[in-house]
C-alpha cells in the first residue's frame, strides 16, 4: 500500500506540471493523428487498398511505434530533466521515497497520456470504420496489454537515458534523435517489415519497437489470437520486466550521484 500512495502521489504531481503546459499536451494530440493519416495514405497508394483498410493496418504502429514513442519515452527523458534543473530531485532525496515508487509514478502518469492517445487514434478509426461499415477484429484485452507492456518499456528506456545522460533540456532531442529514430525506422514505424532486406529484418528482432509494432498490428490489424504473437509477446513481457530492474538501480545510483553535487 505505501508503494501505491507513493506512486500515485509522483504521478499526480507530474500529471499536475503537464496540464499546465497545455501546449505539450495539444501537440501529443496531434501528432497520433498526423502520423496515422500520412501513414494510411501511403499504404493505401502503396498497396492499392482502400484508405479505410490502409488506417486499419497503420493505426497500431502509429500508437506504439510513434506516439507512445514520443510520449512515454521522450516525455519520461523530459520530466527528469525538469526534476533536475527545478531541484525536486533534492527534495525527493530526502524523503522515503523508493525507486520502484518513483518508477511507477511516472509510469502512471505517462501510462494516462497514452491511453488518451490510444482513445484519440482509435476513436478516429472506429469512426472511419463504422461510416465504412468495417470492424476492428482481434481480442480488446490482449492489445490493450500490449500497450502497456509497450508503455512500460518506452518508460523504462526514458527512465535510463534520463537519469544516466540527460542533464540539461537541450539533451533531451539529442537523445531522442540518436537513440530512438532508428530504432523507430528499424522496427517498422513508418515503413511495413515486409520492406525490409533479410538482414535488417533479423536486426530488427532485437529492436522492442518492433515487436511492439509487429505483435499490435496482428491483433487489431489482422485479428490474430495469442499464438500467432508469442515470440512479440514474450520478449515485451521479459523486456518490460528488465526495464524496471535497471530503472530501479539508475534511480539508486542517480541518488548517490546526486547527493554528490
Amino acid at each position: 500500500m505505501r508503494y501505491f500512495d507513493e506512486s500515485l502521489a509522483v504521478s499526480q504531481r507530474i500529471l499536475t506540471e503537464l496540464f499546465r503546459r497545455k501546449r505539450s499536451l495539444i501537440f501529443w494530440a496531434i501528432f497520433p493523428i498526423f502520423i496515422l493519416l500520412i501513414n494510411s495514405y501511403i499504404i493505401a497508394e502503396r498497396v492499392k487498398i482502400t484508405t479505410a483498410l490502409a488506417m486499419k493496418i497503420s493505426a497500431p504502429s502509429s500508437l506504439v511505434g510513434a506516439a507512445l514513442f514520443f510520449s512515454c519515452l521522450g516525455g519520461t527523458i523530459a520530466t527528469i530533466v525538469s526534476e533536475r534543473e527545478q531541484k525536486t530531485l533534492k527534495r525527493l532525496f530526502i524523503s522515503p521515497l523508493s525507486g520502484v515508487s518513483y518508477f511507477l509514478g511516472i509510469f502512471f502518469a505517462h501510462s494516462f497520456i497514452g491511453l488518451l492517445q490510444t482513445l484519440l487514434v482509435y476513436g478516429l478509426l472506429l469512426t472511419v470504420l463504422f461510416i465504412k461499415e468495417m470492424s476492428i477484429s482481434g481480442s480488446i484485452i490482449l492489445g490493450l496489454i500490449i500497450i502497456i507492456l509497450s508503455i512500460i518499456s518506452y518508460v523504462g528506456v526514458g527512465f535510463i537515458l534520463g537519469t544516466q545522460l540527460a542533464k540539461r533540456t537541450e539533451d533531451v532531442n539529442a537523445i531522442v534523435a540518436t537513440f530512438g529514430v532508428p530504432l523507430l525506422i528499424i522496427g517498422g514505424t513508418f515503413f511495413p517489415s515486409s520492406f525490409f532486406p533479410k538482414k535488417l529484418l533479423q536486426f530488427a528482432q532485437f529492436n522492442p519497437i518492433f515487436h511492439m509494432n509487429e505483435a499490435l498490428i496482428k491483433v487489431w490489424g489482422k485479428g490474430k489470437s495469442f499464438e500467432d504473437i508469442q515470440g512479440h509477446f514474450f520478449f515485451l513481457l521479459l523486456f518490460s520486466i528488465t526495464m524496471v530492474f535497471f530503472g530501479w538501480l539508475c534511480y539508486e545510483r542517480m541518488i548517490t550521484k546526486e547527493k554528490t553535487l
